[in-house]
Parts: structure tokens; sequence; C-alpha cells
């Protein structure tokens, strides 16, 4: 499907999988109108730096309120549920106040029933879509109202206009965000809607919080945090073991000097017991004492 001005057009097969389609759209008494079924993406750039890597669980513990706030992937976009209509489906999308329950009873993020735009939307580069993306989805996510976009090339560039940007919406237009080159293959921007820095990190998506001046974990870096700390504990426990040992070691050697002290101590008690023993029966016999 293109998406021309705010329509989109379809081929004949896709205007015939569509008219056959508009019976179950259209709302009936007890049944809510739904976006259409969409086919898994064919590259797999979202997978490799959004969901392989925990991306959006970081992410999306890190806003909290799941009750109130959308943190997804693949969330159809569109000001209204038209099947004729235009439609994104953005990589990663977050909506603060948003009603969770209506985008699953959907199957997508109705801007005119959710009453507000997404508030960030942020699309990975692929060979087959990074054009359109700093394109035609940057002019439809700006007519959608969508406060902030952000596009995040893994291949620095090479598929879309650069390797990390991002777009304001002000007064109905789009003005860049600045992004910091600070060098060694990293690159930033700072997002007013999540209060994170948006990273290009040698062609790694990453968010660092400058609150706590660290960035969100992935699940690989948990995992490795996690046995990282597995490996301190067992070392420590090893080293307290090893000091134990060596405390019950001194115990032992200090014991074993203070019973050889006592023994000689005994020993030179009875061996003055025995010569004042020897002594005073050498007076005897020498007739000292009478």
């Amino acid at each position: 499907m293109a998406t021309v001005g705010n329509r989109s057009t379809h081929s004949d097969s896709e205007m015939s999988a569509m008219t056959s389609r508009t019976t179950t759209l259209i709302q009936e008494e007890g049944k809510l109108e739904r976006f259409p079924d969409f086919p898994p993406r064919e590259d797999m750039q979202n997978t490799s730096h959004l969901h392989r890597r925990s991306i959006l669980t970081a992410l999306a513990i890190h806003i909290g309120n799941p009750e109130t706030t959308l943190v997804h992937g693949e969330v159809p976009v569109a000001p209204t549920l038209d099947p004729w209509g235009a439609y994104r489906i953005p990589d990663l999308i977050v909506v603060y106040d948003c009603d969770i329950a209506l985008v699953d009873e959907q199957g997508g993020y109705a801007i005119d029933r959710q009453g507000k735009a997404p508030d960030f939307v942020l699309e990975v580069a692929s060979r087959s879509t990074g054009e359109v993306d700093y394109t035609d989805k940057r002019r439809d996510y700006e007519r959608f109202g969508i406060g902030e976009y952000w596009r995040f090339d893994p291949s620095g560039g090479e598929y879309h206009d650069a390797a990390l940007a991002g777009d304001l919406l002000v007064d109905g237009s789009y003005e860049p965000i600045a992004i910091e080159d600070l060098g060694e293959g990293r690159l930033r921007g700072y997002s007013d809607v999540l209060g994170l820095y948006v990273c290009w990190e040698d062609g790694m998506l990453r968010f660092f919080d400058p609150l706590t001046e660290s960035y969100l974990r992935s699940h690989d870096e948990d995992t490795a945090r996690a046995t990282s700390a597995e490996v301190r504990a067992e070392e420590e426990r090893t080293a307290r073991l090893a000091a134990q040992a060596r405390a019950e070691e001194e115990r032992t050697a200090r014991l074993a000097a203070q019973a050889r002290a006592e023994e000689e101590r005994t020993g030179r008690l009875a061996a003055e017991s025995r010569l004042a023993e020897l002594e005073a029966e050498l007076r005897r016999l020498r007739g000292e004492g009478e």
C-alpha cells in the first residue's frame, strides 16, 4: 500500500481484499471496529534492536504506569479507524494517558477515538523501508500530530538520511532536535517526551537517563549484571570461607600453643616439686632437720 496525501492507494488485489474486509470493519452492535491484521515485517531490524535486546521492556519499566501508558512496537496508528485511510505502523510507540483496553480491542491506535496523538514514535531503518522513514512517514507523523518522531539507522546513515535524527512538533510542524556527536561512534539527542537521551552507540539503540547518569539496561546487560553479581557473590563466599578456615586454623594453633604452654607449666611445677622433695630428703639424711 502507498500513501498519497491523506489517502492510501491500493492495487486491484489489495482493493479486493480490503473490500472483502469492510463487513468486518463496519462497527456492528456489540462489536468494535478493528484495524486490519498486518503481516510481520520482512526485515529483522526492529527485532534485533528493540525486541531481542528487550529495549521495549526496559523503557516500559522505566516509564511505569502500564495501565495508562502504552509502550509498544508495531501498533498501527491512524487519524481514524478508516479501512481506506492512511495509517502507519511505527517500530516503537509511546503514549501517555492512553486507553490501553481500546488499543487491544481495536488492534491499533485510532487518534480520534483516543482523543490525542501518540507522544513519541521511533522507526528503525532497514534497506527496504529506510527512505520512506525520513520522507513519507515523517510527513504522515507530522500530519497525525505526533509529538516526537525519531529515526535510528544501525548502518550509520546508509538507509536513513542520518544515523540518528529526531523531530519535535512545534505549532503543527516538525523541527529537528539537536543531535550531539560524542565521538568514538556515539551520538545522542534529548527526548523531552521520555526525559531520556536517545542514543546511537556503535550501531546499537540505547536510552540514557540523565538523572541517574546511566543507560537503561537491556536483557543481555541485566543477565550479564546478574551473572557478574553471582560471580562476585561466589567469590565473596569463597573468600569468607577461606577467612573462616584461616581463623579456625589460627584458633587451633593458638589452642595447641596454650596446651603446650600448660604442659610445660605442669612439667615445670612437677619438676620443681620433685626437686623440693629431693632437697628435703637430702637435708634429712644430713641431719639438718634435727
